[in-house]
C-alpha cells in the first residue's frame, strides 16, 4: 500500500484525489487545506486526516508521496519541505513560477534521493503520444514549422473570486504561465529545445496584474520555426490546436485528438472530429483519467527507480520558455536567447 498526502483542498486537488483513489494499492491518508474546516470536508470521503499546518501534515505517518495542488508560487517551497522529509512529490503544473526556485527544488530532491514529478498529463494522452511518435520516428521528416493556439476564455469572476489567480506573486503570470503552460510543454516536447524567441503580451480584457493575451515567434535548436498564441480572453473559448509540419507531411492536434496526419509517401490518415474541450471555457477537470495515468507512471517510477514521464528537470523547460517570453515582452518584443 502506498500512502498519498493531498496538499491543497481546491479544484485541482479534487482531481488529484480522484486520480489517486482510482488506482489499486494507493490510499489517501492526509489532506492539507488553508483552513481546518476546508481540509476536513475534503478529507472525510477518503477517511483521511485533515490538517491546516504544513509541518504537521508532512509529519503524518504513514505517507509516501505528496500531491501538491496549491497556488503555483508556493509549489517549490512546499515541495522542498516534503522532499527534505524523504517524501516523493508530484506537483501540479507549473513546477513553480521561476526557474531559480525550481533549481533549488531539483537540488533538494537530488540530495534526498527522492523523485519529483509534474502533472503534465498531456504527455500521456493517447493521440498526443501518437503525434510524438510521428515526430520522433522521423515520419514527418525534417521539422519545419509548428503552431500552437490556446484560445481560451475565463470569465471575470475566475480571477475576481480568487486570492491568487492573475497575480505575479502566486500565479507567476497569466494565460501563459497558468493555462498555456501545458501547450508550451507539448510544443517543446515535440519540437525540441527553444534557441531564441520574440514575444508580446498584453492585458486586454481582465482586470488582473498579468497578461491575458500573448503571442510569441520561436526558433527551435533544429532551425524549425514556431508560433505560439495563448489567451483567456477569447469568448466562448476554443479547443487547443497544435499543427506540426515536417518535410514529409503535416499533423494536426485539435484539443486532445489527432484529427489529421497527411504524409507525402503515405495515404492520409482517417480524419477525425476534434470536438469541444471543457478546459477551453472552464477550469474544472471533468475527466481525471489523464491525471490517473501520471500518478500510475509516477508510482511505477518509484518502484522501478527510473525517471517519471515528466520530472522536475523536464518540467523546468516550459517555465524557462515562459520566463523568456515575459523577458522579451518587457523589451517590446526584443529577441531573447535561451541558454
Amino acid at each position: 500500500m502506498i500512502h498519498v498526502g493531498i496538499l491543497g483542498a481546491g479544484n485541482i486537488s479534487q482531481t488529484h484525489a480522484r486520480a489517486a483513489q482510482a488506482i489499486p494499492g494507493l490510499k489517501i491518508t492526509a489532506v492539507l487545506g488553508r483552513t481546518r474546516e476546508k481540509a476536513a470536508s475534503f478529507a472525510e470521503p477518503y477517511g483521511a486526516t485533515a490538517y491546516d499546518d504544513l509541518g504537521k501534515f508532512l509529519a503524518h505517518k504513514p505517507m509516501d508521496l505528496v500531491a501538491i495542488g496549491s497556488p503555483s508560487g508556493v509549489h517549490a517551497d512546499q515541495a522542498i519541505a516534503a522532499v527534505e522529509r524523504g517524501l516523493h512529490v508530484l506537483v501540479e503544473k507549473p513546477v513553480d513560477i521561476t526557474t531559480e526556485r525550481i533549481d533549488k527544488l531539483i537540488a533538494a530532491a537530488d540530495r534526498a534521493r527522492v523523485k519529483v514529478g509534474v502533472f503534465f498529463q498531456d504527455r500521456l494522452k493517447p493521440d498526443i503520444v501518437r503525434l510524438k511518435d510521428l515526430v520522433d520516428s522521423g515520419t514527418l521528416g525534417q521539422p519545419i514549422l509548428a503552431s500552437a493556439r490556446v484560445k481560451w476564455y475565463r470569465p471575470p469572476d475566475y480571477y475576481g473570486q480568487s486570492r491568487w489567480r492573475g497575480t505575479w506573486a502566486l500565479d507567476g503570470g497569466g494565460a501563459l504561465m497558468n493555462q498555456g503552460i501545458h501547450t508550451v510543454d507539448v510544443m517543446q516536447w515535440l519540437m525540441g529545445p527553444v534557441a531564441r524567441l520574440s514575444a508580446r503580451t498584453a492585458t486586454l480584457l481582465h482586470k488582473i496584474e498579468v497578461e491575458d493575451t500573448a503571442v510569441a515567434t520561436i526558433e527551435f535548436a533544429t532551425g524549425a520555426l514556431g508560433i505560439l498564441e495563448a489567451t483567456t480572453s477569447v469568448y466562448p473559448g476554443y479547443p487547443r490546436r497544435v499543427e506540426v509540419t515536417g518535410s514529409e507531411g503535416t499533423a494536426i492536434l485539435d484539443g486532445d485528438t489527432l484529427i489529421s496526419s497527411e504524409l507525402r509517401n503515405a495515404p492520409p490518415s482517417e480524419t477525425k472530429e476534434g470536438g469541444p474541450t471543457i478546459s477551453s471555457s472552464s477550469p474544472v477537470v471533468a475527466d481525471a483519467s489523464a491525471h490517473q495515468r501520471i500518478v500510475e507512471d509516477f508510482v511505477a517510477a518509484i518502484q522501478d527507480n527510473r525517471a517519471p514521464v515528466c520530472d522536475a528537470r523536464a518540467g523546468r523547460r516550459s517555465v524557462a520558455i515562459v520566463e523568456a517570453i515575459y523577458a522579451s515582452a518587457r523589451e517590446n518584443g526584443a529577441p531573447y536567447v535561451l541558454r
